[in-house]
């Protein structure tokens, strides 16, 4: 069994990637109420700081910045994916499903990379916001109404 040791470091920013298992699924944006309000709902109770959010089909991408004194991610995104799917019929189960009562959504994984400079922050900002170009879902990323971008772009309009 695999052992994971992720850094424990209070108010850090950290670059996630969370997958559905089933790739080249549209299942987010078929959902993508029932997803927003899972998020909002978890981040009312557990904020973070959002920078960046970009919802793909079977995949999205974020930046958080964790308050101080806090360092648990993990409890938010399992938290997230667990409201998600509660609401959905269960996709093709495996034996380890079955043990860990999951509904066989998402990848039991995700992705985390700790921002360590201005750089580093500015490249993962612009991962999420050509992302959907990237795919091949929108010719500019302006145009990909998904994402924390489409957002800031109607404040500021």
């Amino acid at each position: 069994m695999s052992n994971y040791h992720r850094p424990k470091i209070p108010n850090a920013t950290i670059f996630f990637t969370v997958g559905l298992r089933s790739h080249g699924s549209n299942l987010l944006l078929r959902e993508i109420t029932l997803l927003r309000s899972a998020v909002q709902r978890t981040l009312r109770e557990r904020p973070v700081t959002v920078h960046a959010w970009v919802v793909l089909p079977d995949h999205m991408h974020c930046i958080w910045t964790l308050p101080s004194g806090d360092h648990d991610f993990s409890t938010r995104w399992r938290i997230i994916k667990a409201r998600f799917s509660r609401s959905l019929p269960k996709g093709p189960l495996r034996a380890s499903d079955i043990t860990r009562r999951e509904r066989g959504i998402w990848n039991r994984r995700f992705w985390e990379h700790h921002i360590r400079s201005k750089a580093d922050f500015d490249a993962h900002m612009e991962l999420c916001w050509r992302d959907p170009v990237n795919h091949g879902l929108v010719q500019r990323p302006e145009h990909w109404e998904f994402t924390s971008f489409a957002k800031m772009k109607r404040i500021s309009a």
